[in-house]
């Protein structure tokens, strides 16, 4: 799951070995001061989250591993 702008992380919705369909909100960036949900690009379990709430990231940051 890759974030799309610059923002700051503000929800993690699922944790790590959630299982999730492609669609599924894994996270919630606020960009531009609007909040976005990030959504799963496949089914599976997540791996791994790289990030914390709070966190700021930066476009095209790697913010879950889903597999």
């Amino acid at each position: 799951v890759k974030t799309a702008m610059p923002g700051k992380v503000v929800r993690l919705i699922l944790a790590e070995g959630a299982a999730v369909e492609k669609g599924d909100a894994v996270m919630v960036v606020e960009a531009m001061k609007m909040q976005n949900d990030l959504k799963a690009p496949k089914t599976g379990i997540i791996k791994k989250i790289r990030v914390t709430e709070g966190q700021t990231v930066a476009a095209g940051d790697v913010l879950a591993i889903i597999e």
